[in-house]
């Protein structure tokens, strides 16, 4: 496994292993970009397949938590954790304590906060044992009705960005009837799946977890679909709201939407699939843009919470991928391409 000439290092600062032996912990943090201010990113728990596939999803990830930070307008810079293993077997309370205390030794150069694998009840366990831990909901939080978990405002933060990109490129600002492909139905890909219901659009829907599809189908009135049917659908929206890299070279030649909108980290397998999308005329809504909500919610949630101006600058997600898909159309780039180069002229001050 190299890290040097890693294909996904893009001018990390920091790329730090830890193992413990006793409880079982064996975990990567990797901070990309800090010129903002400190780097916040969730911790992932996943049973990746290879050592090797855990170092470029956290390599991959927190890149894009520092373009997903500019974007937002948010104070900080990118980093994300990644441990290895299955969540529902190998998680314990002593490895998440390692985890905490492996956070702890990088003094606040990370800040740590849940993701798949993890939960608010694993940050605050981590919160024993180091005081880098975000998203925790303080009593003013608490009392508008957030517990510290960001899926909420992730969910409403996709929803309102798909709606953005179904005006630029269906020309539709009405949902009644849209045809959706919702792939991936957790904590977010459900949420967001409701909201698109309450809009009156038409679901398809999949996830690995059977249960998730059901409820889907029972409570929203969606059509359950095999994982490798949907991307094929003939919708106006596919959502990706699962792991990344799902837009490749199997699945571009099918996709018949013409708008991607969803909430899963990277969902370009490489660069060059955004301008695949872009010669073919799909709009695609880039995912550290359209799923900053997440880390808009966990900004306010330690400064004396007020849902008010959080939905404010969730609402501003819209607006920021109006001016990506307007930039887009104007000099003729892929929406991926613009919306690095707008978050470059933030962090980097180019």
């Amino acid at each position: 496994m190299s890290v040097f000439t890693h294909p996904e290092l893009d001018a990390h600062e920091l790329v730090a292993f830890h193992s413990d032996p006793s409880s079982g912990l064996r975990a990567i943090i990797a901070v990309h970009n800090t010129r903002l201010g400190h780097s916040l990113g969730g911790c992932r728990m996943w049973n990746y397949e290879s050592e090797d596939e855990a170092l470029t999803d956290v390599l991959r990830l927190s890149r894009g938590m520092t373009y997903k930070a500019a974007l937002a307008g948010l104070p900080q810079g990118g980093g994300k954790s990644v441990i290895l293993g299955d969540p529902r077997k190998d998680k314990t309370p002593a490895l998440i304590r390692a985890m905490g205390r492996f956070v702890n030794s990088l003094g606040g150069k990370y800040i740590v906060a849940e993701d798949s694998g993890t939960s608010v009840p694993d940050m605050r366990l981590m919160a024993e044992e180091t005081r880098y831990v975000g998203g925790l909901a303080d009593a003013a939080a608490q009392a508008a009705g957030r517990s510290g978990d960001p899926s909420p405002a992730t969910a409403l933060g996709v929803f309102i960005g798909l709606k953005a990109a179904v005006k630029a490129g269906l020309g539709r600002d009405d949902l009644s009837g849209l045809r959706v492909a919702v792939q991936g139905l957790g904590n977010v890909g459900s949420r967001l799946a409701r909201h698109l219901h309450e809009a009156g659009a038409k679901l398809f829907v999949t996830d690995l977890y059977p249960p998730a599809v059901e409820r889907a189908v029972k409570e929203l009135g969606a059509t359950a679909v095999g994982m490798g049917e949907i991307a094929a659908l003939d919708v106006d929206v596919y959502a990706p709201c699962a792991l990344g890299a799902i837009l490749n070279d199997a699945t571009l030649p099918l996709i018949k939407a013409r708008v991607i909108a969803g909430a899963a980290n990277n969902q370009l397998a490489q660069p060059r699939h955004g301008q695949a999308l872009f010669d073919r005329g799909i709009l695609y809504a880039p995912d550290y843009v359209i799923n900053a909500g997440g880390i808009i919610d966990i900004h306010y949630e330690g400064a004396h919470y007020d849902a008010a101006v959080v939905d404010a600058h969730l609402a501003r997600i819209g607006t920021t991928l109006g001016a990506i898909f307007e930039r887009s159309r104007r000099e003729s780039r892929p929406t991926a391409e613009i919306a690095d180069r707008m978050a470059e002229e933030v962090f980097l001050g180019r």
